[in-house]
């Protein structure tokens, strides 16, 4: 439901009446992930999609009901192999949907309406809803903030509210959306409900070293997959506006330097396109060290020999140094900077995802990997 905040904050803003759909769980090869959402308004407009087109009908027509009769419902999509027209996800995967009505007079729009506003914001929230357990339950929301405090309630008894607020905490912490089991009084008893937290987190970090013409493409590439892209470099002749209009922020500094005093996390990324040793040695110091999702640097293969022999001489350990990604990309044949951007998100995405970067055809790996095996899983429609 976060991941269609900006546009959900403008219906309630415009007083309409809507029913959102968001996906609760999948199974197989399902096209969209937990969180992905499709919402009506009460005048048949729709935004968003629980399946890139599979049952995109039928949840439509689930919204339309749940705002009739004002009643959350769940409802699983899966495979007919007797019917490949029935409705049903053609890709051989099954999804799980909660459809919840948000009415102008609903009880829980306020909770809804700051949960969304904040989501559409950037801001660290998260909600969480019962998918699974007694009717009264489903669909209400609890928001949680960042330090553990709460609004709303999943109803029943008031153990569950304090349980689910820190589960959610834990979940928001690690920029996850996910679902817990827990009993109806709030302990671990039994698993009479089950939990969706969707969590907003702000977007992930990209850091661009070295203002170069590789640098322009990679940054319109990162935004494009909503990172929030940095460009830094110490020479202020390259590092302009005017070349990376669409960059978030253009630093003029030693990327070292610069790299020890911003801020980055465990989604971040750092892009070292510089190739020039005097740039490059003590950023990768610094940067192989971090808790960083990422680290990739530019340069032929005879660079990052030497690149690598000077790191270890700098005392980056074995270790340390088989995190680099050098030379950074996936193989495609990439000569362009365009195509050389693509190669460099498709191994971040690859990382990110779990992915093998392998052809699918003919290669029997899933289309869709648990990203439990990557390195982040989504807060929002951006990653």
């Amino acid at each position: 439901m976060l991941d269609i905040a900006d546009e959900l904050t403008r219906w309630i803003e415009e007083g309409r009446d809507f029913a959102v759909a968001t996906v609760v769980s999948v199974g197989g090869s399902a096209p969209r992930g937990i969180g992905a959402a499709l919402a009506v308004d009460g005048g048949g407009t729709v935004i968003g999609s629980v399946s890139g087109g599979c049952v995109e009908g039928a949840v439509y027509e689930l919204c339309v009901q749940a705002l009739h009769d004002g009643e959350a419902a769940v409802e699983r999509f899966g495979y007919s192999d007797e019917d490949a027209f029935a409705v049903g996800l053609t890709c051989g995967g099954e999804i799980e949907v909660l459809v919840t009505p948000v009415g102008v007079d609903a009880p829980d729009r306020a909770v809804f309406a700051t949960a969304l506003s904040a989501a559409a914001r950037g801001e660290v929230a998260a909600m969480a809803r019962v998918f699974r357990g007694p009717a009264e339950l489903l669909g209400r929301p609890l928001l949680v903030g960042g330090d553990g405090t709460y609004e709303g309630s999943l109803g029943g008894h008031p153990d569950l509210d304090r349980s689910a607020a820190g589960e959610s905490r834990a979940l928001l912490a690690a920029g996850r959306t996910g679902e817990f089991a827990v009993s109806a009084d709030g302990s671990r008893c039994d698993s009479a409900l089950t939990v969706l937290v969707e969590s907003s987190v702000p977007p992930p970090r990209m850091i661009v070293f070295g203002a170069v013409d590789f640098a322009a493409a990679l940054v319109r590439t990162g935004t494009f997959l909503g990172y929030r892209v940095t460009v830094c470099d110490a020479r202020p002749v390259f590092a302009t506006r005017a070349r990376f209009p669409e960059a978030d922020e253009v630093v003029v500094e030693w990327p070292d330097r610069y790299l020890r005093a911003t801020d980055t996390d465990s989604r971040t990324v750092l892009c070292v396109l510089t190739h020039d040793a005097k740039f490059d040695v003590p950023l990768l110091v610094e940067a192989l060290r971090l808790p960083v999702a990422f680290v990739g640097a530019m340069g032929s293969r005879r660079t990052h020999e030497d690149r690598g022999r000077k790191l270890r001489e700098a005392g980056v350990t074995p270790e340390e140094l088989a995190r680099l990604r050098s030379p950074i990309g996936l193989d495609l044949g990439a000569r362009t900077p365009e195509e050389t951007a693509l190669s460099i998100a498709a191994e971040i995405i690859a990382a990110r995802q779990g992915g093998s970067g392998l052809p699918l055809t003919g290669s029997g790996t899933p289309i869709h990997h648990d990203v439990s095996g990557g390195w982040s899983a989504r807060t929002s429609a951006m990653a």
